[in-house]
Order: C-alpha cells, then structure tokens, then sequence
C-alpha cells in the first residue's frame, strides 16, 4: 500500500470517517486526486476534477479549511453538481483541509462522512494534526522517490485532461471552456473518471461529437 494511502485509511479510523482522499496541487494549479482510503472514497474524490468544483477546489483556492457539516444544506447552491453527485454517492458531510506551508499550497486533506454533523473541537484539532502529518509526508526526504512518484502520477492525468480538451476544442470548433465541459459531461454520464475519459479521447478510442453535447 502506498504511504499516503495508509495515511488516508489511519485518518478515516481516527476521524471515525466513511472515507479520507488526498489531492496534491501543481505550481501551476492544477490539481490531481493522490490517495484515497478506499475505492469508493478515490472515485468521490475524483468528482471534484470532472466538475470543477467542489470543498476541495476551494480550500486550496482559499488556503483554509472548507467545512460542510450538512451537504444538504445550501451546497446544493454553491456546488451543484458537484453536490449532488456526492450525495448520490452516500456522503452527507465534507471537511477539507489545505495542505501548505507558509504559501506554498501542497493540496487538500478531504474527510467525508456518511452522516450529516458537524466535527467536535477534538476532532477538528485530530485533522488539522492529520493534515500536518501529510505534509510533513510529502516534505520527508525520505520519502521523495515515493513522493515524486504520486506527484507525477497525479499530474500526468491533469495533464491527459488539458490535451484532450484541446483535441475536442479543435474536434468540434468550440473553446477551450466548453471543450472541457463537453468532456466533463460525458465522463459524468458514463460514471467514468475524467482522466479515463481523456486517455480514450488521447488514444482515439473515443471522438466526441454533437451526440455527445
């Protein structure tokens, strides 16, 4: 099991979560899901990517921790889609937590939960340690081939995304923008990761076209 896996399967256990992902963030800001706990939990943690949006997307934005205690309650306004996939998929509350040291952004630790309610202060301050462990994980120089590995793994797929999103914007005649919306949609609808969908465009198994819209 890879070190940050393990970190995110003790930090379910300690925050008595359903499940715990780790996305890293490029110098460029371009993020990537790292780790996660579970199967489930890593394919929660990629919707964040296929929308756009998402706790995560803003705590590393914002640099602070995003909490949701309730994901029924205005989430739904904030994230949309976003929101409703999640639920969909059996999480009820979110906590995201930015990885950084000084301004220097790492990613996110996200925590989800199959129930609605808010984190105790003890649990609160268990997290915000969690998350000083991943990046202490992630600065470890004894960790870096181990590090350097997830990194790369992460942002090989971002960059998979942003080449098929030019291939479907030059496909279809569009802009970038619905370009990768145009792709977001399609992963959406077929359950699949963004990232698959992206290597079938790169490899020409998969050609998006007005049918698609």
């Amino acid at each position: 099991m890879q070190l940050l896996e393990r970190v995110c399967v003790e930090a379910a256990r300690a925050l008595s979560a359903s499940g715990v992902g780790v996305s890293l963030m490029a110098s460029d800001g371009a993020h990537g899901m790292a780790a996660a706990s579970d199967p489930d939990t890593a394919r929660i943690e990629e919707l964040q990517f296929t929308f756009g949006e998402g706790p995560c997307i803003d705590a590393a934005a914002g640099g602070r921790p995003v909490l949701v205690p309730d994901l029924t309650d205005g989430a739904m306004l904030r994230w949309p889609m976003y929101a409703a996939a999640v639920l969909d998929a059996g999480a009820r509350a979110v906590f995201a937590f930015p990885l950084q040291v000084g301004a220097a952004r790492l990613g996110v630790l996200d925590v989800f939960r199959a129930h609605s309610g808010a984190m105790s202060r003890p649990e609160l301050g268990r997290a915000l340690a969690l998350a000083d462990q991943v990046v202490t994980t992630l600065l470890d120089g004894q960790e870096r081939a181990t590090r350097t590995d997830e990194l790369d793994e992460a942002f090989e797929h971002r960059a998979e995304v942003f080449q098929a999103q030019g291939m479907v914007m030059v496909q279809l005649g569009t802009s970038l923008a619905e370009a990768l919306a145009r792709i977001r949609a399609y992963a959406y609808a077929t359950d699949r990761p963004l990232n698959e969908v992206a290597a079938d465009i790169l490899a020409h198994r998969l050609r998006l076209d007005t049918d698609h819209a």
